[in-house]
Order: structure tokens, then sequence, then C-alpha cells
């Protein structure tokens, strides 16, 4: 047994840093984008914002339906039952491929009525082609998900790591080429940088499952997934633990993509804005959502031994670890925020509602930690359920009314949508922090 006052960081580090250094790529791939896209012209950038805000939607909503199978693995790779852990990846496998399957038709159907939601008229001809190749990747980043989850599960970590780097630098290539267009490549702006991400997000998936087939620490897990059945018992655990996760991230998400809309009825100056800090502020959220990541698997193997101290000490040691990730990060980017509006665009008004908006950020970042940790916490235990409730109550009552009311109402426009954004990640943070403590003491009263 893990004694009370023993701390766990060095081991989250270690499961974690993998993760970060991997995510890490995203917001690499993220800024690499915004900033070419951004120096190509306003347009393509405020265009870009709306639709790698859409997708940013689906893509959290599909990474937290695949999050079900990690509690899963790693609870079994805990109790050293690893017979079993290739029958549960292929029950997940399928399970997440009708989940994507889902997910793009909803998205065709958004494609189909753009022209209905508000958007400024002269960047919907930019808009629709970026968003119909965003949309051929979904079910290949379903894959990606799948064999990560299985892989982060069994501690695996640095494999999703080096697959998400090698992408990253195929999409940064890609996006040189083809947005200015080098080397006798046609220039495509914001089309060439989507073709580009649509290619990085083929190779990430292949090399996942290259990974599992060829390496021979896998070959156990991998012929069990592919010689196991699929059964209605297994299928339906995935479903059960995986919609609930894909709501909350969702519903977290939405309240960004929803106030994104809100700002495209602003104009095209504040969306570009907007379209800057989202991606600032992916280096915190892939920083903050992967050591959450790293303490949920570290949970999820307590849970399979019944260590129930070190699932409650490693909660928290993941949330100290968090905030000084956060104060690390924050200190040279609230130093830099007059500057940090220049690396991405040119226009004067952008820089200085950036240099403004970066506050806000900072002032949230309790509150973001706060909720990663604890809502990883209660993935790691397998109680996802009240996720939901908490998520719609901290980001569709109180985050996007605020942020509407501040916004227009009150006429603060861009700076009242993000003054919202602290209390509810906040709120949401603190009622998955009880709600964990009440279902570890039940746990452990068993």
């Amino acid at each position: 047994m893990t004694m009370h006052k023993k701390h766990h960081y060095r081991e989250l580090l270690s499961i974690g840093f993998p993760i970060i250094i991997g995510q890490l790529g995203t917001i690499i791939l993220g800024f690499a984008d915004t900033l070419m896209i951004g120096h190509h012209s306003t347009p393509e950038l405020a265009a870009a914002g709306l639709v790698n805000n859409i997708f940013g939607l689906v893509f959290v909503s599909y990474m937290g339906f695949t999050y079900g199978l990690t509690p899963i693995i790693g609870r079994l790779y805990g109790e050293e039952r690893t017979d079993v852990i290739g029958q549960k990846v292929r029950n997940s496998f399928l399970a997440n491929m009708l989940t994507g399957g889902i997910f793009t038709l909803a998205l065709i159907l958004l494609y189909l009525n753009l022209a209905h939601i508000g958007q400024p008229e002269e960047l919907l001809e930019l808009i629709r082609p970026y968003f119909l190749v965003n949309l051929a990747s979904v079910l290949f980043m379903g894959i990606f998900y799948t064999m990560k989850q299985f892989l982060d599960g069994i501690g695996q970590t640095k494999v999703a790591m080096w697959a998400m780097i090698g992408g990253n630098i195929v999409n940064i290539l890609g996006n040189w080429v083809l947005i200015y267009g080098v080397a006798g490549f046609p220039e495509l702006g914001l089309l060439g940088a989507g073709i580009s991400t649509l290619a990085s997000r083929i190779l990430m998936a292949l090399a996942m499952v290259g990974m599992v087939v060829t390496c021979r620490k896998f070959r156990t897990y991998s012929y069990d997934i592919v010689h196991s059945c699929v059964n209605r018992k297994d299928f339906k655990e995935m479903n059960r633990l995986g919609w609930p996760v894909a709501l909350q991230l969702g519903m977290e998400s939405a309240a960004f993509t929803l106030s994104c809309v809100m700002v495209g009825w602003l104009g095209t100056i504040p969306l570009a804005a907007h379209q800057v800090m989202i991606t600032i502020s992916q280096l915190f959220y892939l920083v903050l959502s992967g050591m959450a990541a790293a303490m949920a698997i570290r949970v999820s193997h307590f849970m399979g031994q019944k260590d129930y101290a070190a699932v409650r000490l490693n909660a928290y040691d993941g949330f100290r670890l968090n905030l000084l990730f956060s104060l690390c990060m924050g200190l040279p980017v609230l130093l830099l925020r007059h500057q940090i509006g220049g690396w991405f665009n040119d226009n004067v008004e952008v820089q200085a509602y950036v240099a403004t908006l970066i506050i806000l950020m900072m002032v949230y970042q309790f509150g973001d930690g706060l909720q990663y940790t604890f809502a990883n916490a209660l993935r790691g235990i397998a109680c996802v359920k009240p996720m939901v409730l908490y998520a719609f109550i901290a980001y569709f009552v109180i985050s996007l009314p605020l942020g509407y009311t501040l916004g227009f109402p009150c006429g603060m426009g861009l700076l009242g949508i993000w003054i919202a954004f602290p209390f509810g990640l906040t709120i949401a943070g603190e009622m998955y922090r009880r709600r964990f403590e009440k279902e570890l003491k039940k746990i452990e009263k068993k």
C-alpha cells in the first residue's frame, strides 16, 4: 500500500511529460497555422478562427468519448488482467467509429447551413472549402484517439508523443509550401493549411496503428484486438463511460465555440483577435489537460489496486502541478502581452485586443486547472455521469448567458464575452472536486 504522505510528483511527471510534449505538437500546429495564415491575410485568419473553433468542439467531444476506454484499461492493467484488454479495445474501436459517423453527419448539416449562422458574408467563400477538408479528417482522428487511449492506459504515453511530433512536422512543412506556394506548389492560402492538416492527421492515425501491429511488446494486445469478439456488454460499457465525458468536454468547448460565433457578430477584427487568443490559450489547455490525463491514468491504476489513499493524493498532486505549470507559462505571456499580437497579425486593432484579453486569460487559469484536474480524477474512478449536469450548469446556465449579457446588452463587446470564462471554469472545477471527494469516500467505505 502507498503511504498517505508519499507524494507522486515524479511519477506524474514521468507519465505526463510525454503526453504534454505530444500535445504541445498540437499547439505548435495551431501556432504555425495561425502565424502563417494571419500573415497571408486577415480575412483568412478570421475564417480559420470560426472553422477551427467548430472542429475544436467536435474533436474535443470526440476525444472525450474515447476517454471512456482509459479507466477501463488502466484498472485492468492495475489488476494485471492484461488478457482481456484487447477485447475492450476492439469494442471501443467500433463504438468510436460509430460516434465519428454521428459527428460527421452533424458537421455536414452545419456545412449546409453556414450561411445562416450570422457570419460576415465575405468570409463564406474562405470558410466552405476549409471546412470540407477538415471534415475529411474526423474518422482518422477517431482511429488515432482509440489507439492513444489504449496505449496511455497501459502507461505507454511516448508512442502518441512521437506520432504527434511526426504529424506536426509534416503539417508545418505542408503549410509552408501550400499556403504560400513554395517550390512550385500552388499558393492555396487557407485551403493549403487545411490540406496539410488533413495529411498530418492521416499519417498520425496510420503511425499509431502501425506501431501497435508491428511492435513486439504490443504483439499480444494486437492479436487479441484482431481475434476477440464484439459483444453487447463491452460495447454498452464504452458508450456508458464515453458519452458523459464527450458531453462534458463538449459543453466546455461549446462555451468557447459559441462565444466565437457571438464574436463573429462583432465583425472581422474582433473575430481575428479571438482566434489569436484561442491559439494562445491552447498552450495552457494542452499542458494542463496533459498533466490531468496522466493523473487519470495513475488514479485508474490505483483504483485497480484498491489503494484509495494514493488515488486521492495523485489527484491533489496533479492539481498542484497544474498550478505550477500555469504560473511558469503565464508570467512570460503576461509580460509580452503587448508584443504577442504582432506575432500573429499586422493589424493594430487586433494587437490591442490581444494585449487586453491575455490578462483575462490569466485570471481563469486557476479555474481551468481545477476543472481539468478533477474532471480527470472523476474519469479515473469511472464516475462520469454527474459531470454532464455540472458542465451544463457551469457553461450553459452561467458562462454563455453571462458572456452574451456583458458583451451585447451591457455593450462591452469582446471583453464582456471573455470576462464570463473565469466564472464558468471555476464553478465547474469546484463542483467536480466536491463530487470526487464524495464518490471516493463512498468507495472507501465499501
